[in-house]
């Protein structure tokens, strides 16, 4: 497919270059020049393209005035029209110019061959301080570092800075700029050498910054530290730096010592939001007390613009079970599957049988005879309490037993609510409030459908992860969808008031039904709810602490699988009193043990 694709692009550039053809021989220079930048967006390396351009400028008169003609397409196609504003100002020899817009190109889409151009050489008379600003501009949209096998269309970037500086090793802001595109491809030696030159000759505060970064970038931990911490202490006003020591410490995982910097910004600065951003996210490091990110998130949808709180809540969310993924499944039944999975492909043909001692939740044999629909499992017995039968009363099922079996209890979902769930679910999200609002696409859908997604759940998605989910974690898809499910639940009708609400009620039911994955999907649907409408947080803890009380209760005659994941969820709830906080870390420790 991806060759398909890019014979497409070719041929489409040449139909671009065609029409400019024509155009220039009708003497309309400016439209002409419209087709020829469609053509270099399509393919940057098109031979035909960069030979229209030349017929362009000839047939204008000149690079000089050819360069009038971009007065009027300047911005139409933007990358394609930026390139060729370099490529004629390179003609014209008006290099600091070309460099720019070449960059610049190369800034907004770095995995294209852009700077593969034959004027783009190490010995161009560039000034330095336009280099200086140029490559700092391309270095700050790249990856730090940038993946070894995607640096090849960036490196000749790196040989025109290396030329520049090379005729320039005395320009101090030449090199500690230089120094953030080298390090983010790979060359870290030449990049600290070159913040060690850029100090010497000026000892400011970018070069020694810039030279921890390097440091950092080259996996050289310690001494990035020991940079920073000296130029903290040479100058002390500079409070950014400071930050830098936190977050590094915070790399490092020394979260009381990191805590310590972030602090001292905050007590000379209370306004600085990425300082107060960094002391919540390393309390929460500290303490796993939820407050912390909560309060992130408040920040966050009290000024949407503040968008450091949301990368601290990304970063202390990340792969944390419900605050940045579903929780992973228990079941012996599960266990077993992920066994089998290594060595025998999902499918009927698998004959397969297995003995459980005691019967386990609904969606986790749903997951399993999906994955091998051929298999037979025998039930060892039912303790008591038995999981089917609900603690509380609830007026909406998903689930109906024939005896051990378990089957849904209404028809599938529409095809269109499928596909809306199959499109949007996702096992792991960047935190609690991206994943409420990458939900909202499900409020338009039946509640009836959601219900039915439950335990009718769509195949992954027909990509890389989809099929890597299908054959080696079938059931983190089934979670996700039924989180996303009861996401989509949690919408519904989001104008009711909460108390008397049918997405309260229908979550609710969900939740103290029989004794399932659903109820964790539930739970985590009233978590979010909470975290995004504070006036929901109270009812809310009261809820999904009766649920873990209720399963703390089963726990004590019987194995219960989704014990850990419910204490989880209440730890995750806003506000959650100390009591049932500290009982739900007592029981996570238990069920470690």
């Amino acid at each position: 497919m991806a060759h398909d694709h890019c014979s497409d692009e070719r041929l489409n550039a040449e139909g671009e270059v065609a029409v400019a053809r024509l155009i220039i021989d009708g003497g309309d220079l400016t439209h002409a020049l419209r087709h020829i930048a469609d053509s270099l967006a399509m393919d940057p390396q098109l031979p035909d393209a960069h030979e229209v351009l030349a017929e362009f400028v000839s047939r204008a008169g000149g690079p000089e005035v050819a360069l009038k003609h971009f007065e009027a397409v300047e911005g139409q196609g933007f990358t394609g029209t930026v390139a060729a504003h370099a490529h004629v100002c390179a003609m014209a020899g008006r290099w600091d110019d070309a460099v720019q817009m070449l960059f610049n190109v190369a800034a907004y889409e770095p995995q294209r061959t852009w700077l593969d151009v034959a004027w783009l050489r190490p010995d161009l008379p560039v000034s330095p301080e336009l280099m200086a600003s140029a490559v700092a501009r391309l270095a700050s949209h790249l990856d730090d570092p940038v993946d070894e096998d995607e640096r090849a269309p960036l490196l000749p970037a790196l040989e025109v800075l290396r030329g520049t500086v090379a005729r320039n090793p005395r320009h101090a802001a030449l090199l500690w700029s230089g120094s953030m595109l080298a390090r983010r491809l790979g060359a870290f030696d030449e990049a600290v050498a070159w913040t060690d030159r850029s100090f010497a000759l000026e000892p400011s505060h970018y070069a020694a910054v810039m030279k921890g970064y390097a440091l950092r970038t080259a996996g050289r931990l310690e001494e990035a530290l020991a940079a920073w911490i000296q130029e903290a202490q040479r100058t002390p006003d500079e409070l950014s730096v400071y930050l830098d020591v936190s977050d590094l410490l915070a790399d490092m995982e020394r979260f009381p010592e990191a805590l310590a910097w972030a602090q001292r910004v905050v007590a000379r600065e209370p306004g600085n939001e990425k300082a107060v951003a960094t002391v919540h996210g390393l309390q929460y490091a500290i303490t796993e007390d939820v407050r912390h990110l909560v309060a992130l998130a408040d920040d966050v949808r009290a000024q949407p613009d503040n968008t450091y709180s949301a990368v601290v809540l990304g970063r202390y969310s990340h792969q944390r079970p419900w605050l940045g993924q579903v929780a992973q499944a228990t079941e012996s039944v599960i266990n077993v599957m992920q066994q089998v999975l290594e060595n025998t492909e999902p499918g009927p043909e698998a004959a397969l049988a297995m003995t459980v001692s005691a019967l386990e939740p609904p969606s986790a044999m749903m997951t399993l005879r999906r994955v091998y629909p051929s298999i037979e499992v025998t039930v060892g017995s039912i303790p008591e309490p038995d999981l089917r039968v609900t603690a509380h009363p609830v007026r909406t099922y998903v689930w109906q037993f024939d005896g051990t079996e378990a089957r849904p209890a209404g028809p599938p979902p529409s095809q269109e609510a499928s596909e809306a769930v199959r499109h949007v679910a996702q096992f792991r999200w960047r935190s609690i409030p991206d994943a409420y609002d990458s939900a909202v696409v499900l409020s338009s859908a039946a509640p009836h459908d959601l219900l039915a997604v439950l335990v009718h759940p769509p195949v992954p998605p027909d990509d890389e992860l989809g099929r890597a989910l299908a054959r080696h974690a079938p059931h983190l898809w089934i979670r996700a969808v039924q989180a996303w499910a009861c996401l989509g639940l949690a919408h519904h009708r989001s104008d009711e008031p909460w108390p008397t609400s049918y997405r309260r009620g229908v979550l609710i039911d969900l939740l103290n039904g029989p004794e399932d994955w659903v109820c964790e999907a539930a739970a985590f649907a009233l978590v979010v709810t909470a975290w995004v409408d504070p006036a929901t947080r109270r009812d809310v803890q009261e809820l999904v602490a009766r649920r873990m009380f209720d399963a703390a209760q089963a726990y004590r005659t019987r194995e219960v699988t989704i014990l850990e994941s419910l204490c989880r969820l209440v730890l995750a709830v806003p506000d959650v009193v100390d009591e049932v906080a500290s009982l739900a870390r007592d029981l996570i420790a238990n069920k470690q043990a």
